[in-house]
């Protein structure tokens, strides 16, 4: 597999168009950027650095006061490509400055840039090629985001970009609306101004949901390329966090709720209501379920209009919207529609987490699964039934707990705990677990194989939750003990950091995945759920590195994460990274405390 210019796999690397790119074929790159020095010399550098395919690169600089214009202005001076557009009063938001940019544009395609992002080498010729071989007034790439700055690559929305395609319309494709990035797109300037397309002004966060609905509402055919064309960078410890970062305030999230509203008043008017259906899917999907996970890190003012928000929103959808959508997605729906006030924020986090989990207790009325016997109407349809979800897709909850006893050396004791569904995994009869420990970002693994033990019932009013005798609750739940040799882990990730040319010093994060074989059903693949996660790290004295640090860690969505620190060097580098974490944290923490207040 060949690998670009800024090391990302490229499946199909586009070949390079000739040296004299004609005049009706070539790009101009908008740049927006305010009080961003730091970085968007960078951005425009990687425009410039497509080659003969873009003709111009327009930078907008929003009223900076950091020397962002400046800096521009210096480039600009050694690159007659680049242009720059000084707006006088800061627009407060993304939209106004990329509308100056369309108007001083005159190439005949134009795509988006962030100041603090970069294109990858050929992104613009593999658009280009696209557009040109198929007439597409819209052709769409594969975009990155990069966590900074350990540069962990994580593709957007891979299931639209696996292979070249071209859809004739949106709405033969309604996929298309789950990409509503702008900035990974290639767009002619003649079907943009043919249809007076451009983004909502000023002070508009999602502004992209917008510009990306009226696009589509147009009804473009639209190419797919699956190259890389777009390097989103990631900086979770920025002073000024990015908007799709910023959630710390309730704001966001109704700034978040009034884009999704406009972009399906789009198709409305558009009188394209199987794309309007489309959009409320997608905002069941996945904008309900990213903000749901974080629910329960905010505080009761937060939920209190977080909720209200949401229930707005939801009053919109309907059965068919919510049949649409995947069962997690639909059944939180159903219990924030069922609830005047925020309730069991828990159990929907880990039902908004990929992938989904379940948590008891389970409740019933009228013989169908319910979220809970208080709210009947919260109707938890596809578990049980005729039409029931095979059991490797069930929302399945797997407790997991690693010990590490003093005195017993290097081993440490991961115990699972299958919990049983409404009776649906006792019919499908587990036979065998397989548990995976795989490190992350590299690609050693470590494999178990045990046999599931019957485990105790789940006792009404237990650790579980209430539950009611010979009902849901009352079912078998299975155990499973897997011993983990922790120096031997650490050596594994050592060598695989080395065979990788990584650096051997930071610590090793291994995630836990269970994959449960069936004899009905077939096999069952989820992440496990972190209990007693955070606890006293062990320490292991004389082991072949002289100290190693041993933690089980809670991710964001509540899976168990192994982290590892073999050595004292390294072990000092978490102490050092987690002081440096703390303080660069404090402003948002500062943020946090105001908006709780």
């Amino acid at each position: 597999m060949a690998v670009n210019g800024s090391g990302i796999p490229v499946a199909h690397p586009a070949a390079g168009l000739p040296a004299a790119v004609r005049a009706d074929a070539r790009v101009g790159v908008i740049v927006i950027g305010y009080d961003d020095a730091a970085h968007i010399g960078h951005a425009v550098r990687s425009a410039l650095g497509q080659g003969p395919a873009v003709a111009e690169v327009v930078a907008v600089d929003d009223a900076s006061t950091d020397g962002t214009g400046a800096l521009l202005d210096r480039l600009a001076a050694r690159e007659p490509r680049l242009r720059v557009v000084h707006r006088a009063v800061n627009s407060g938001g993304c939209g106004t400055p990329r509308n100056d940019g369309l108007r001083a544009t005159t190439a005949p395609y134009v795509m988006f840039l962030d100041s603090d992002d970069i294109l990858p080498r050929d992104a613009v010729t593999a658009l280009l090629r696209g557009a040109l071989a198929h007439d597409a007034p819209v052709t769409a790439g594969l975009c990155v985001r990069r966590e900074l700055p350990r540069r962990r690559d994580t593709p957007w929305q891979p299931a639209l970009y696996r292979r070249p395609a071209v859809h004739a319309s949106p709405e033969k494709h309604p996929a298309l609306l789950r990409d509503t990035l702008c900035v990974n797109k290639l767009y002619s300037r003649d079907f943009l101004t043919a249809h007076g397309i451009d983004f909502p002004e000023g002070p508009f966060p999602y502004e992209d949901f917008v510009f990306s609905a009226r696009v589509l509402a147009a009804g473009p055919r639209v190419a797919v390329v699956p190259d890389p064309v777009y390097v989103w960078h990631v900086r979770r410890g920025a002073a000024r966090p990015s908007i799709s970062l910023d959630r710390e305030r309730v704001a966001n999230w109704q700034a978040r709720v009034r884009a999704h509203e406009r972009g399906v008043e789009v198709f409305r008017d558009a009188g394209n209501e199987p794309l309007a259906h489309a959009a409320r899917v997608k905002f069941l999907d996945h904008d309900l379920r990213m903000y749901v996970r974080e629910l329960p890190g905010h505080g009761p003012a937060y939920r209190a209009a977080w909720w209200r928000a949401a229930r707005a929103a939801l009053a919109a959808c309907d059965e068919a919207d919510l049949r649409a959508a995947r069962a997690p997605a639909r059944w939180i729906a159903r219990v924030v529609l069922a609830s005047e006030t925020p309730r069991d924020l828990d159990r929907l986090a880990q039902l908004a987490a990929r992938p989904a989990r379940l948590l008891p207790p389970y409740a019933e009325a009228a013989g169908r699964p319910i979220w809970a016997a208080d709210l009947p109407q919260a109707v938890l349809d596809g578990l049980t039934g005729p039409g029931a979800k095979p059991a490797r897709r069930l929302p399945v909850t797997i407790d997991a707990t690693l010990r590490h006893r003093p005195g017993r050396g290097r081993h440490a004791e991961l115990r699972l705990r299958v919990h049983e569904l409404y009776g649906r995994l006792a019919a499908a009869r587990p036979h065998g677990v397989d548990v995976e420990l795989r490190l992350r970002d590299g690609d050693s693994v470590l494999e178990h194989t045990a046999s599931p033990q019957p485990d105790e019932p789940n006792v009404p009013g237990g650790p579980d939750g209430p539950g009611r005798p010979g009902g849901p609750d009352a079912g078998t739940s299975w155990g499973v003990s897997v011993p983990v040799d922790l120096a031997a882990l650490a050596a594994r990730g050592l060598l695989d950091a080395r065979a990788r040319r990584a650096l051997t010093t930071g610590p090793q994060s291994w995630d836990v995945r269970v994959r449960i074989h069936c004899a009905h059903g077939g096999t069952l693949r989820t992440a496990v759920r972190a209990v007693g996660a955070g606890s006293r790290p062990a320490v292991l004295l004389g082991a072949r590195y002289g100290l190693l640090l041993a933690q089980p860690h809670a991710t964001a969505s509540g899976s168990l994460v192994l982290r590892l620190a073999p050595g004292a060097r390294c072990v000092l580098g978490v102490a050092l990274r987690r002081a440096r974490t703390l303080l660069s944290r404090l402003p948002l923490l500062r943020r946090t405390a105001a908006a709780r207040t």
